[in-house]
C-alpha cells in the first residue's frame, strides 16, 4: 500500500497513468530526427503569418492573457454566425471535453460513446467520477453503430460523444445520418459532436459529393448539442493548445465556471486569431492531405494491408499482425506510428498523413518492416490478401 493510496480520490486511483518518462539527451537527439506520424499533427506547422503574430505577442509575455479570450471569442462567433455567449475558448478541445464532463457528470452517472473511439473520452469521464459506456461498432465494419449507441443510453446518461470523423478509424458520419440520430436522443442527454478534423472532413466530403456536417445548425436551433473544434490539426497549432466549444449559452456558462484561470496563453490566442484568417494555408494543408492519403493507401494496399478510407489527416490500417511489434520495427528506422492495442485493435496502426517526402520514407520503412516480420506470418498474410 502506497503512502497516498487512501488519500487520493477513487477516480485518481482507478485511472491509468498517461505520463511520459523524462527523455535522455540521446532520446531527445533521436526525436529531433524522427519522422512523427503518430499524433495527427500537421506536417506543415503554422503559416508564416501565424508565426509573425506569435512573435509580436511575445513582447507582452510579462502580462497575463485575456482570461475570457474576448477578441478570439468574438471573432469565432462572427466566423460561425453565432452570438459570443455560444462560444467558449479552451486550452485545446480536450480541455473542453474535460469541462463538459466536470459540468455534466458525477459518480453514478455515465457517458456513452462507441468502442474504438477517442481515448481521451474515457480519461475525462473517469476524472469526473463517472462511467463510460462503449457501444460496439457495426459488425464487420470500422464505423459507429448508432442504434447500439442509442440502446446504451439510460436514465443515468448525460453525455454522448460522437467523434466525427472518428479517431482512430477516420470514418465519417454524413449530416443526414447525424440528424436522424439526434431526433432519437432523449432530452436529458447532451450530444458532443467532436469535429477536431473538421477541415479535412469538409474537403473530403466535397470531393466525394456528400454533406459532412450541419452541426452549427443544431447549435443555432438551441439543440442539446456541443460542437468541438480545434486549431491543433489543419492550422498546425498543436503545441499551443487552443480549441473551442460551440453550444447552448447556458451550458457553456456553467462550463466556463469550471475553467482554469488564464488557461489559454496570449501567444496561443494571437496565433489562433491569425490562423483563422489564413485560408490559403489551410487549403494547402487539406489538399496535400487528400493527395497523400491516396499515395499511402495505395502503398499499404500493395503490401497486402487493409486501409480504411479516411475523412481525416490519418489512416487506419489493419496489418494482420501484431501492431506493437511492427511499430517497433518502424521506430528503429526513425519513423513513429501509433499501434492501436489500447483501442482494442492490436493488429492495427494509425498513420498520420505527412508530406510527400515523409510518406515515401514511411512506405519504404514499412516495406522493410514487413520483410523483417515473421516469415510464416508474412507468407500466410500475403496468401490471404490481407
Amino acid at each position: 500500500m502506497s503512502r497516498f493510496f487512501d488519500l487520493v480520490s477513487t477516480s485518481a486511483r482507478n485511472m491509468g497513468s498517461v505520463g511520459a518518462s523524462n527523455p535522455t539527451p540521446a532520446a531527445l537527439e533521436s526525436r529531433s530526427q524522427l519522422i512523427k506520424l503518430d499524433s495527427n499533427e500537421s506536417p506543415f506547422g503554422p503559416s508564416a503569418r501565424v508565426v509573425d503574430a506569435m512573435r509580436r505577442a511575445l513582447s507582452g509575455a510579462n502580462s497575463y492573457p485575456d482570461d475570457d479570450c474576448g477578441e478570439l471569442r468574438r471573432k469565432l462567433a462572427t466566423h460561425h454566425k453565432l452570438p459570443p455567449e455560444q462560444v467558449l475558448v479552451t486550452a485545446g478541445s480536450t480541455a473542453m471535453l474535460s469541462l463538459l464532463c466536470q459540468t455534466l457528470l458525477a459518480p453514478g452517472l455515465n457517458a456513452v460513446t462507441s468502442e474504438r473511439s477517442f481515448i481521451v473520452y474515457s480519461l475525462a469521464v473517469q476524472a469526473a467520477g463517472a462511467h463510460l459506456v462503449e457501444a460496439p461498432m457495426r459488425s464487420g465494419e470500422d464505423s459507429f453503430d448508432l442504434e447500439a449507441i442509442l440502446a446504451a443510453i439510460d436514465a443515468d446518461t448525460r453525455i454522448v460523444f460522437l467523434a466525427n470523423p472518428n479517431n482512430p478509424t477516420g470514418t465519417m458520419l454524413e449530416a443526414t445520418v447525424v440528424e436522424r440520430f439526434l431526433t432519437k436522443v432523449p432530452g436529458h442527454v447532451v450530444v458532443v459532436l467532436d469535429e477536431a478534423y473538421y477541415e479535412f472532413a469538409l474537403h473530403f466530403a466535397a470531393l466525394r459529393k456528400i454533406e459532412y456536417s450541419s452541426s452549427l445548425e443544431y447549435v443555432r436551433q438551441g439543440s442539446s448539442v456541443a460542437v468541438l473544434r480545434t486549431f491543433s490539426k489543419a492550422h498546425g497549432l498543436a503545441g499551443l493548445r487552443v480549441g473551442y466549444g460551440l453550444g447552448p449559452a447556458e451550458l457553456l456558462g456553467y462550463c466556463a465556471r469550471m475553467r482554469n484561470t488564464f488557461s489559454v496563453s496570449s501567444v496561443a490566442q494571437a496565433a489562433a486569431l491569425a490562423a483563422l484568417d489564413d485560408h490559403q494555408h489551410v487549403q494547402l494543408v487539406v489538399e496535400n492531405n487528400a493527395v497523400q492519403s491516396r499515395v499511402l493507401t495505395q502503398g499499404l494496399s500493395a503490401m497486402g494491408r487493409r486501409v480504411v478510407p479516411t475523412s481525416a489527416n490519418f489512416l487506419f490500417c489493419d496489418l494482420g499482425e501484431d501492431a506493437a511489434s511492427f511499430a517497433t520495427r518502424l521506430l528503429e528506422q526513425g519513423v513513429a506510428v501509433r499501434p492501436l492495442g489500447p483501442w482494442g485493435a492490436p493488429n492495427c496502426i494509425r498513420v498520420t498523413i505527412g508530406t510527400a517526402e515523409q510518406n515515401q520514407a514511411f512506405l519504404e520503412a514499412a516495406g522493410r518492416a514487413v520483410a523483417r516480420g515473421p516469415a510464416g506470418h508474412r507468407a500466410s498474410s500475403l496468401a490471404r490478401g490481407t
